[in-house]
């Protein structure tokens, strides 16, 4: 990705999105957890949108599915980043590593209490 500074405007939203949607594939081709997470996020969301909740409940639950997809696309950029600078063992990178998946286990808790949360709310 090349910084132009005549990139504004329009023309750089139209390019970021492109960007975005490299990396949206390239996460996909790539990680495997993320296409996991991804079949679950879809199975989940429609599940959400059938559900008779309220707006917010919805959103809510909705919402923590898409967080544990940021997050995992984010510990994904991290890894790639690190075996980029170098595939050799060292305490930073393992340790970067580490902390990235450990966000992504956070994420899914946090998911996963809310969806219990609401839908015991919810069928109470």
């Amino acid at each position: 990705m090349a910084n132009n500074t005549n990139n504004t405007g329009f023309t750089r939203i139209i390019k970021a999105t492109g960007y975005s949607w490299k990396g949206l594939r390239a996460a996909w081709i790539n990680e495997a957890a993320f296409r996991q997470e991804g079949v679950a996020a879809v199975i989940a969301i429609a599940i959400a949108c059938w559900l008779d909740v309220d707006p917010v409940t919805r959103i809510l639950l909705i919402g923590s599915v898409v967080l544990v997809m940021i997050v995992e696309i984010l510990n994904s950029a991290i890894e790639a980043l690190v075996d980029r600078v170098g595939m050799e063992h060292h305490e930073l990178s393992g340790r970067a590593k580490d902390m990235g998946s450990a966000a992504v286990l956070i994420s899914i808790i946090l998911s996963v209490i809310t969806w219990i949360t609401l839908l015991w709310q919810h069928l109470r």
